[in-house]
């Protein structure tokens, strides 16, 4: 028989017959008949690894495989596994390997990882991601139920925080935990919590992820686009309507807290699919903010998002740093689209004007009144006038957000 590649079931019982005359007749290795005998081999070999592979063993017949030849005893696998009692219940099947359980084993016994985590090939998170995981504000993460089925102490958690940690990042993969600080433009940067702000950006990646949208397309914003959107604040369920308008056409628009240790007023970003997200943390329940922060963070989308290597920014509304262009970008986006200039010129509207003035402009353009009240409190940098018409805890409520404590913002 003239060795060839084994393709199909056939093959290989014909390539097994010969092997059994073969070593039967017990050639010499180096004769015609040993090397075709090892040929043979070689070809079996292949196929039975495509077609036949080999189960992993379990979990405990590994431990318990490196505990026999170790000589090891069961009070030896402690440092690995916690206590006693967790010994006892792994080496009998009743509690599952954590992954911190895991590692432990991996780098105190050599056990290999892709057996304990029973899929071939599969390797621990980087050690790097883990301790960068440790950054982050776990307690508030646990306190606002961000960890999926943990329902336990923050003492708790951080016990098993590598296990909490890989659950929390896993539609986003585990170098979701690294702080991807090249890739992302953070405005007032200099007083945000960098592993802060990563966990919240994966907080709202997650909660996107969630939602199935239509493909959003690159140059939608257009002016036509903007005005409609605009438009819906003149209505009292604004808000929740430009989330519906955002999502038909292909944007998540997520309401997620601001963490401590972060100014965030809110965020724009891609998914692994290049979807954009905009994000408010709602930080001030008033209308002029959050219309104001929807079209800043828009303007990320329409004009930076798709036009640099960034796939992140992070906004602190407050204050504007004329140095930082794609910021005075986004806020003269931002107020264009709300009121266009000349309009604004034409009305007029001073720290001066009287209500019905604004409530008028408000009519005629098919706005909310707290977006030109807004407006002139911006521009006057007096924020003791028109508290009437800005729109108060008018927000919040509608995205089921609870109402926090928050010092009045200057915009």
């Amino acid at each position: 028989m003239k060795p060839k590649i084994i393709r199909t079931e056939a093959d290989y019982e014909t390539a097994l017959a010969r092997i059994d005359v073969l070593m039967d007749g017990d050639p010499d290795p180096s004769s015609a008949e040993g090397e075709e005998l090892e040929l043979l081999c070689l070809l079996v070999g292949n196929y039975e690894e495509i077609h036949y592979p080999m189960d992993l063993p379990s979990p405990v017949e590994a431990i318990k495989f490196r505990m026999e030849q170790q000589g090891l005893k069961a009070k030896d696998l402690i440092p690995y596994l916690g206590s006693a009692s967790k010994v006892s219940e792994v080496l009998t099947g009743k509690r599952p390997l954590s992954l911190t359980m895991i590692r432990k084993l991996v780098n105190g016994l050599g056990i290999p990882a892709e057996v304990l985590l029973q899929e071939p090939g599969a390797d621990l998170p980087s050690e790097k991601a883990l301790q960068e995981g440790r950054h982050f504000p776990v307690a508030e993460m646990v306190r606002r139920g961000w960890f999926a089925g943990f329902h336990g102490t923050v003492a708790e958690a951080k016990a098993q925080l590598e296990d909490l940690l890989s659950a929390f990042v896993s539609p986003l993969g585990q170098d979701a935990l690294m702080p991807a600080m090249n890739r992302q433009h953070i405005r007032n940067g200099g007083k945000q919590d960098a592993h802060a702000l990563a966990a919240w950006r994966i907080r709202v990646a997650t909660l996107a992820l969630r939602e199935s949208l239509p493909s959003f397309k690159v140059g939608a914003l257009t002016p036509d686009f903007l005005r409609e959107l605009a438009h819906l604040s003149y209505l009292d369920s604004g808000p929740l309507l430009a989330r519906e308008f955002l999502n038909k056409n292909g944007i998540h628009l997520i309401c997620e807290r601001h963490l401590p240790k972060t100014h965030l007023d809110g965020a724009a970003l891609k998914l692994p699919d290049g979807s954009p997200v905009v994000a408010v943390t709602l930080r001030y329940d008033r209308l002029d903010y959050f219309w104001f922060t929807l079209f800043h963070e828009l303007a990320h989308v329409a004009l930076h998002l798709y036009e640099s290597d960034l796939d992140t920014f992070f906004d602190e509304l407050s204050g504007v740093d004329k140095t930082d262009r794609l910021e005075v970008e986004a806020d003269q986006f931002a107020t264009e689209s709300l009121i266009p200039s000349t309009e604004w010129k034409a009305a007029r509207l001073k720290k001066n004007a009287q209500t019905e003035r604004i409530l008028a402009f408000a009519e005629k353009h098919r706005i909310s009144p707290a977006i030109p009240a807004g407006r002139i409190r911006y521009e006057t940098k007096d924020y003791t006038i028109f508290r009437s018409l800005v729109g108060n805890g008018k927000v919040r409520s509608q995205f089921g957000v609870p109402s926090v404590e928050c010092k009045p913002m200057r915009r």
